[in-house]
């Protein structure tokens, strides 16, 4: 193999298709690497790569393969919404169906609150910030408070909200008790929590299993542990209109909607099938 660009494309492709992984990972690395964008790339296809920088493209090619690193641990960010957001082993990777979540977070909130000029809302369980972040610079009518028991993931969730130049206060600590603690009332509440089982762990990817943070994927026995003690915090500090939004898990749809049933008689209780026709994000709108 030569130092060509196009070459090292070309085989770092069919390196990764030969190991069972997406081989759209080759371009994304080779662009990290080269400091290229997109179209960069193609316009330089025919140069030649630096040894220096070949090699170390194939050293993280490798660690993707053969350590399953996410590529996006590798090259430091995951675009969301339409941001680019930094992450590192400390955060979990944000994903499409969060996306989801968000926006239709944002769509009750116009409905819900029409007129209001100010709207309190906490994202609990932030990691990288992606779902807070993502809020206050499309709706600058939400006061955004974020809680996360890590400080290691809120200090990547800062550094987003800094390089994206959004407002958002963050809070260390477990679940709703700042707030309870504090006597604050929210009109929004929306978390993305662990949500898998213990025992469905083992037959995760080892791209998840073996880098994502477990504190951020286990929701003990059934998943469902977080969902349950939201239960007992969200009548705290919950208005007497508000909007509750959580991602859910494959199969959790209808046990996380009956506790939210449960728990608000007068709700209204929805599950939402996200592109892919899998129950994902749970709904409850307190009027």
């Amino acid at each position: 193999m030569s130092n060509k660009i196009y070459e090292v494309l070309n085989w770092a492709s069919s390196f990764l298709k030969e190991n069972g992984k997406e081989e759209n990972v080759a371009e994304l690395l080779l662009r990290h690497h080269l400091k290229m964008t997109r179209a960069q790339l193609f316009a330089c296809l025919r140069e030649e790569m630096e040894e220096e920088v070949k090699q170390a493209f194939i050293a993280d090619l490798q660690k993707h393969v053969y350590e399953h690193v996410p590529v996006q641990y590798l090259i430091g960010y995951e675009e969301f919404y339409g941001r680019t957001f930094l992450v590192n082993k400390e955060v979990l990777i944000p994903r499409p169906e969060t996306e989801e979540l968000v926006d239709g977070v944002l769509k009750r909130i116009k409905r819900l609150f029409p007129k209001r000029e100010w709207i309190n809302v906490v994202d609990v369980g932030t990691g990288s910030g992606a779902i807070a972040i993502t809020l206050a610079l499309e709706n600058k009518a939400l006061r955004v408070s974020t809680i996360d028991i890590a400080p290691e993931s809120l200090q990547v969730a800062k550094e987003n909200a800094r390089r994206l130049g959004a407002e958002v206060e963050f809070i260390c600590g477990d679940l709703l008790q700042p707030f309870i603690q504090a006597g604050r009332k929210v009109d929004v509440v929306v978390s993305n929590p662990p949500y898998i089982p213990e025992d469905d762990i083992a037959f995760l990817s080892p791209v998840v299993k073996e880098h994502e943070p477990l504190r951020a994927l286990v929701g003990g026995r059934d998943g469902l542990d977080f969902y349950r003690r939201f239960m007992k915090e969200l009548p705290l500090v919950l208005n007497e209109r508000a909007l509750v939004a959580f991602e859910v898990g494959v199969g959790q749809g209808e046990a996380v909607a009956w506790l939210l049933q449960e728990t608000f008689k007068s709700a209204f209780v929805e599950v939402v099938c996200d592109i892919n026709g899998k129950e994902r994000i749970v709904y409850a709108e307190l009027r």
